[in-house]
């Protein structure tokens, strides 16, 4: 009888020493909406010359690096010290910002390469990819451009789509979107943002049509709230249900907005314009990357936040009010999802 139970347990080792060699490992990804990230040189294809040393808002080399610390210092906290391999970024001016930001700031110990697109938009402000390659293995990138058909004059930024694989070796589809601002009135520029809420839509169902289940991220500032028409309309992005389907849209930022909390502080109230959508393959716990409703967080930590004057509690600590220099980080606090993946170690 000793020696049937000592053969059930040799059979049985492997198994179990296969089972131990995986592990769900966290793997966070970031938006922020980092507030007119320019740099302090003068570009003719732009209208940037208020960011410059002689501008109105006297963009000094000393403001410019010590912004780049500043945005540095956030991702380096997102992060628990450990940066996030992919960070979305809005409002970027160049590829010399995206440079000096990876070489010069907290971020130069830990190899983060970015993807970035010059877009048309007037000022010159862009979305940007930060990523770290060991982390996520760029297969594919392109700018998405945005042509109105009804003002083919207006320039907005682009869109940008970048495919690569994760550690678990799934593939992302990531989205990184900056739509039109709400400047002119809500209602006066809102029909702007359902047409690139649409073209996003349009690529997602490309994708759909060509990947069975793809892995898709639409994230970034919308300037829409997630119950606008633009979020739940267009991009057809819905609340996490108890079952979600792989080829629909769910939006992790809607249940953080129900409940009061917000990346961004407008007459008092906060409000989720920073958004991060998922494709509901990304939702099935039993796939090998994975997240989850209660992963997604907004950074609201106390060195991004200052005293709101005017309203009661907090705003997030801005680089500038109006055109009065703030030196605070962004109008915008950082919203992040946490995802798990399992990954089968070396032998």
């Amino acid at each position: 009888m000793k020696n049937y139970f000592l053969i059930i347990f040799l059979i049985f080792i492997p198994k179990i020493a296969n089972m131990q060699n995986y592990q769900h490992q966290q793997y966070r990804i970031v938006t922020y909406n980092v507030e007119n990230y320019f740099d302090n040189v003068i570009d003719s294809t732009n209208v940037d010359e208020e960011f410059l040393p002689e501008g109105v808002r006297h963009w000094t080399t000393s403001r410019y690096k010590t912004k780049q610390v500043r945005i540095g210092k956030v991702l380096v906290a997102i992060g628990g010290w450990t940066p996030p391999p992919i960070v979305a970024l809005c409002e970027v001016e160049s590829k010399k910002s995206l440079v000096d930001l990876i070489r010069y700031s907290g971020l130069k110990s830990f190899n983060y390469q970015f993807v970035h697109y010059d877009s048309p938009d007037v000022r010159g402000v862009d979305v940007a990819l930060l990523y770290r390659p060991q982390q996520f293995k760029i297969i594919y990138s392109k700018p998405i451009h945005i042509h109105f058909p009804t003002a083919p004059d207006v320039k907005t930024r682009d869109v940008l789509l970048v495919s690569g694989k994760v550690p678990s070796g799934d593939t992302l589809h990531i989205f990184v979107c900056h739509l039109p601002s709400r400047l002119e009135g809500e209602l006066e520029s809102e029909n702007r943002r359902i047409f690139v809420a649409q073209t996003i839509r349009n690529q997602v169902d490309t994708l759909i049509s060509v990947y069975k289940n793809p892995n898709i991220i639409i994230m970034g500032d919308f300037n829409d709230y997630p119950d606008n028409k633009s979020i739940t309309q267009t991009l057809h992005a819905e609340q996490l249900t108890s079952n979600p389907q792989p080829d629909k849209l769910y939006n992790l930022a809607l249940p953080l907005h129900l409940a009061g909390e917000g990346t961004y502080k407008h007459a008092g109230q906060w409000g989720m314009l920073d958004q991060f959508i998922v494709s509901g393959n990304l939702l099935n716990i039993k796939n090998r990357f994975y997240t989850q409703q209660q992963d997604a967080h907004v950074f609201k930590t106390d060195f991004l936040l200052e005293k709101d004057e005017s309203d009661l509690g907090t705003k997030p600590f801005r680089t500038y009010n109006g055109y009065t220099y703030n030196n605070g980080y962004s109008d915008h606090l950082p919203l992040y999802v946490d995802f798990w993946f399992k990954q089968e170690e070396d032998e």
